[in-house]
């Protein structure tokens, strides 16, 4: 039986609660196109997959009712992060209808699936499986938060989420500006969206007035922004964050 392939499909950057956006600012028509005649999707949000999907609709028609398109969900870890065993099966389970000849789409909540994402796993999953993987192009908040930065573009490196705990967050924020500094590599790292401004505050503090802040807020959204300083600039502008948007911060040293 021919298999069907594991395509990557790009979301947009709004987590689907923008209604004035037009899909096609974002998403090239052809991508439009190959998300509007797939029926099965493993996603790590269904609903922001549906807002995905109805937005699809809307320019090309879905070839499957929203309601008889199958979404599952990609498997989540248990809270406090302590496993519950193997849960390979259960990966592997979500590759059934490629195994059965059907593409299947792959999609984050926002963004290129697989980056800063869970999918990474699936990826690895279907390729163990002899199936075609296809990435198609769309917007990535961290590409598009290096470009416009200013920062060095040829070095750089994503490093997540910081601690929550407060002291542990101030030393590791110091010792990414020191692994900056030596390699003159930029740190890329990302906040939970009510978060952002208790991030921006932390990085003010423990990093030194010369180093170089990088800060995009809500990239291909109406009304989003870079903007790059030094710590003692931003220090002077005390500008906000909100905290309903995502942001992605970034450092040189």
């Amino acid at each position: 039986m021919t298999r069907g392939r594991l395509i990557l499909m790009p979301n947009t950057l709004d987590f689907g609660v923008d209604d004035s956006l037009d899909l096609r600012e974002v998403l090239p028509q052809r991508i439009i196109e190959t998300a509007a005649r797939l029926t099965h999707w493993a996603a790590e949000s269904a609903k922001t997959t549906r807002a995905l999907l109805k937005r699809v609709d809307a320019i090309s028609p879905l070839a499957q009712p929203l309601q008889a398109i199958q979404i599952s969900e990609l498997p989540r870890p248990p809270k406090g992060g302590k496993s519950a065993g193997d849960d390979t099966a259960a990966w592997r389970a979500l590759l059934a209808p490629a195994m059965e000849g059907a593409d299947l789409g792959l999609i984050s909540e926002a963004g290129l699936p697989a980056v800063a994402d869970p999918g990474a796993r699936l990826v690895a999953l279907a390729h163990e499986a002899g199936i075609e993987v296809t990435p198609l192009s769309g917007p990535s908040s961290l590409l598009l938060a290096l470009a416009a930065s200013g920062l060095n573009g040829q070095s750089f490196a994503f490093v997540g989420y910081l601690p929550v705990d407060s002291a542990s967050r101030a030393a590791r924020i110091r010792e990414l500006e020191s692994l900056s500094a030596k390699a003159q590599q930029t740190q890329l790292l990302i906040e939970t969206p009510y978060r952002n401004d208790a991030m921006r505050q932390a990085l003010l503090s423990a990093l030194k007035p010369g180093t170089r802040l990088s800060i995009s807020v809500g990239l291909t959204l109406p009304g989003g922004w870079t903007r790059t300083a030094t710590v003692a600039d931003w220090k002077r502008s005390n500008t906000a964050l909100p905290d309903r948007i995502p942001a992605v911060f970034a450092l040189l040293a």
